[in-house]
């Protein structure tokens, strides 16, 4: 007789949707910032608003950060950056850029906001909430995988939450998403897998015997290994 799989419903976990806005991924502003094929934002607000339903089919909390990005709200390092750059102000509040795009918040479903930042964990509630909750484990989605998505699991990691960031609902704004990825499963442990991949919800245990990843697990050109440092 053949066994028939159990699903494992994860328990203290959940799934983040950083940024999933309309200036950012829809539109002609996220069309002019964005270096590749505008299509790939397409792709990957789809697969985002998958994961969220297949989140809140599972139990799985869903929380939903959104960027405010109003001059008001910029503090003066930020306005120096852009008005050197020539940057104009996105997701301006009550807008259509900053409204969220393809997967949008349920009633009682938590909205964190930043500020005029890229770091979740600057909204005073954000940690507060995950702790009430019993969250332990942060699965990763939305904009961009080398701006938001990284400051916010880069705080998450020294806060002491596990990290899974989904490789097919993120893309990279500046970096290759191959770089930045690499960054954070080797710098944070983040586990990198894709929304179909298993159970991506479930944090995996280590075996006993599991090492940390070596070099030799991320190769890199001579290049870019002669500056870097270990964290």
């Amino acid at each position: 007789m053949t066994a028939t799989p159990t699903m494992n419903i994860p328990t203290g976990t959940a799934l983040v949707v950083v940024d999933l806005q309309n200036d950012f991924c829809a539109g002609p502003v996220a069309a002019a910032r964005f270096p590749g094929d505008p299509a790939r934002l397409a792709r990957v607000a789809a697969r985002t608003a998958t994961a969220v339903d297949r989140a809140r089919a599972l139990g799985v909390e869903v929380l939903f950060v959104r960027f405010l990005g109003d001059v008001a709200l910029q503090g003066p390092a930020w306005r120096r950056r852009d008005a050197a750059l020539g940057k104009r102000p996105k997701c301006l509040e009550g807008s259509w850029g900053a409204e969220f795009h393809a997967a949008v918040p349920r009633p009682g479903e938590a909205v964190f906001t930043k500020q005029a930042c890229f770091d979740a964990f600057l909204d005073p509630a954000f940690e507060p909430h995950l702790h009430a909750r019993g969250i332990q484990h942060l699965v990763l989605t939305g904009l961009f995988a080398d701006v938001c998505v990284d400051s916010t699991a880069r705080t998450a990691f020294q806060r002491g939450f596990h990290l899974t960031v989904l490789r097919d609902c993120t893309a990279a704004l500046h970096l290759t998403d191959q770089d930045v990825l690499r960054f954070m499963a080797r710098v944070y442990g983040a586990r990198i897998t894709d929304l179909d991949d298993g159970q991506p919800f479930t944090l995996p245990e280590l075996p006993e015997d599991a090492t940390m990843p070596g070099s030799s697990d991320f190769p890199e050109s001579a290049d870019a290994s002669a500056g870097a440092g270990q964290s």
